[in-house]
């Protein structure tokens, strides 16, 4: 819910039910909570209206900062889907785990469009940091049968509409019992000429 002062955010959180989140979706912010734009579990209104301020008196104004109000999701693992097209080898569908696993260390995983059921099995398990999904030391197993659904629904979503050029998952949080995708993007734009409409194989890494 788009919260552009207090007592709009007061009122979304109202009706979403506490405890909530307070987030800014300047495009600046987005997926860089380590510079304050995020705000998690606030229980009732006092603690909203204190974090609006200071989200406010230390980022920006709100038309800058864009803030939304949002229902809590339960604790899980956050992730990253993408889709996009590559000039060589057409629609790309990656996976991996979002922050630093991706951003730093490249542990994304890559298919090709469109990708079938044993693709995104395949693809959820063939990162490095795959053991944080299945109960790493003793953690609970995210829902992997939930995770891979989506991945096939965003593989279908690039396939059946080719004016879809990219797709932005970002973060895609997989709860033991089930997933909330907290940001979306998708990118429309007409589709790139394709010369090549050969088979292609992309090997799995």
């Amino acid at each position: 819910h788009p919260a552009p002062d207090p007592d709009t955010a007061v009122r979304a959180a109202a009706r979403l039910g506490y405890p909530v989140a307070l987030k800014t979706t300047a495009p600046h912010l987005r997926h860089r909570p380590d510079l304050g734009g995020v705000r998690l579990d606030l229980p009732g209104e006092a603690e909203l209206r204190r974090a609006y301020a200071e989200l406010t008196d230390f980022l920006g104004k709100p038309a800058e900062l864009r803030p939304v109000v949002q229902s809590m999701v339960p604790r899980g693992v956050d992730t990253v889907i993408r889709a996009a097209i590559d000039p060589a080898a057409g629609a790309v569908l990656s996976f991996g785990l979002a922050g630093a696993p991706s951003q730093l260390l490249g542990d994304t995983a890559h298919r090709l469009i469109p990708a079938t059921d044993r693709d995104v099995a395949e693809q959820i398990r063939s990162i490095r940091t795959a053991p944080l999904l299945f109960g790493w030391r003793g953690s609970q197993p995210v829902d992997t049968a939930a995770l891979e659904d989506l991945l096939l629904r965003v593989s279908r979503l690039v396939d059946d509409h080719p004016e879809v050029v990219g797709v932005d998952l970002e973060p895609v949080v997989v709860a033991p019992h089930g997933l909330a995708v907290l940001d979306a993007t998708v990118r429309l734009a007409r589709p790139p000429a394709t010369t090549d409409l050969g088979p292609r194989r992309m090997p799995a890494y």
